[in-house]
């Protein structure tokens, strides 16, 4: 375990450390609390590479949180497509609302204020207010978490319960009376540039003489690896309905993935079709049989569906999802109203709208599908 008298030491490294060698990143010029709401919402679950662009664009069209809060939530979800876990954008775009209705438009700067607005939780307010306010307050995050369990010499799991009350508690010892925000800053980006998870680059750590765990070569060891998410392997397909030049979207309702993002209609199927590029035999009949009966149960049009090349894989939350893409040849029947709203839409407007991840990878390679 570090020692109190060894915090100054640490403090001094890290911030000169910091101020050697820290990124030009966007939200870190003009710190103020929007501006660093906004980033640290992105980068929960986000690399950082991925979300600069999504920053500047996001910024450039809300530069307040008044345009925010006045914005449609389509446009929101628009700007925020493609950065997955939509419902990051959804409660930013609720905390901008009361933001303007119960802090006449700006940016609470109390923990407590920033604590309760939807999406915060208490490592994304203590963030907020130390970079942007220089306020006291610790930070534990996924870089924190890994640089404080190995100056702990923390062997068991860090993300158990007690653990973590450990670690916050450290967090908190370490602070500094001045520079709090550069010193979180500094924490985190010394866990991520240099303190990784595999091989860590102890040689050219600010504070490598001070670790336990360097000193004692237990880098790989420390921290203990979580118990692994068991996935569940799912089989989807995704429905290309065509009429002329304008394909059906829905758009998806309260609970559903991809809430209130467009999509092709999609269903789960049961039978596994291998990889191929023009699939044949029994399998793909007793699939293409059971997709015709669900659109028609889902919208009351008759459909002839062939299957195309396009297989999407990724996973969504415990799921491990391959979706197949099938494409109508014919269509017949009037659409019937189905749960949430549904368009005939052309891929120019596709191009215009809010899309699920794997819907829009799909919108970007139909124009190969003739």
């Amino acid at each position: 375990m570090l020692s109190p008298s060894s915090h100054k030491t640490l403090q001094k490294r890290l911030l000169a450390w910091f101020d050697e060698n820290q990124r030009d990143l966007p939200w870190r010029k003009n710190k103020t609390p929007y501006r660093i709401w906004i980033s640290e919402i992105m980068l929960q679950q986000t690399q950082v590479a991925t979300v600069i662009d999504y920053y500047l664009r996001f910024m450039k069209q809300f530069p307040t949180v008044k345009k925010l809060a006045a914005a449609d939530e389509a446009e929101v979800l628009k700007l925020w497509e493609g950065l997955g876990y939509y419902r990051r954008a959804r409660q930013l775009h609720a905390a901008a609302r009361l933001v303007v209705e119960n802090h006449k438009g700006k940016f609470p700067e109390t923990f407590d204020d920033v604590l309760a607005l939807p999406g915060i939780g208490r490592y994304t307010a203590g963030a907020i207010l130390s970079i942007s306010k220089d306020q006291q307050w610790p930070i534990l995050e996924g870089n924190t978490i890994r640089l404080f369990a190995r100056l702990m010499e923390m062997k068991a799991d860090p993300k158990t319960g007690p653990n973590q009350k450990a670690l916050w508690e450290f967090s908190e010892s370490l602070l500094p009376k001045k520079r709090c925000g550069d010193f979180n800053q500094a924490l985190m980006e010394v866990g991520n540039q240099v303190c990784t998870p595999k091989r860590p680059k102890c040689l050219i750590c600010p504070i490598h003489d001070l670790c336990p765990t360097a000193i004692k070569g237990l880098q790989e060891q420390i921290p203990a690896a979580s118990k692994k998410m068991k996935y569940e392997d799912l089989h989807e397909a995704v429905l290309l309905v065509r009429r002329k030049n304008k394909f059906l979207i829905r758009q998806c309702g309260p609970g559903e993935r991809w809430e209130n993002l467009w999509d092709f209609p999609r269903f789960e199927i049961e039978t596994k079709i291998p990889k191929r590029t023009k699939p044949q035999g029994e399998k793909l009949t007793v699939v293409l049989e059971q997709l015709t009966g669900n659109l028609e149960a889902m919208t009351g049009l008759k459909a002839s569906l062939v299957a195309t090349d396009i297989r999407i894989k990724h996973a969504v939350t415990r799921f491990r999802i391959t979706l197949d893409c099938f494409v109508t040849e014919s269509v017949t029947g009037r659409l019937k109203k189905m749960p949430g709203e549904t368009q005939w839409v052309s891929l120019s407007q596709i191009a215009e709208l809010p899309m699920s991840m794997t819907g829009r990878k799909i919108a970007d390679q139909m124009g190969e599908l003739g």
